[in-house]
């Protein structure tokens, strides 16, 4: 399984239990950057989730990420 097919469809919805919404952005060199919206855009911890995503994706991949997260307001705080 590729990795933005793992974000998408193992990763994304259990982050959406929680009111976030995580997007893959791109996978280079082993560093993975996730976009993170909705309440994952204010997380005070977000780094905790990110290191779960690395220790996921070893797990169940057997590939060594490190997760670089882009933060991006929900839609409608852009105005």
């Amino acid at each position: 399984m590729k990795i933005q097919n793992y974000v998408e469809t193992v990763l994304q919805p259990k982050i959406q239990g929680d009111g976030g919404w995580v997007e893959f952005e791109s996978v280079e060199n082993g560093t993975l950057t996730l976009v993170f919206r909705g309440e994952c855009s204010k997380c005070m911890i977000l780094y905790r989730c990110c290191d779960w995503i690395e220790q996921q994706i070893k797990s169940d991949l057997n590939k060594d990420v490190k997760v670089v997260a882009i933060r991006k307001k929900p839609y409608f705080q852009d105005v």
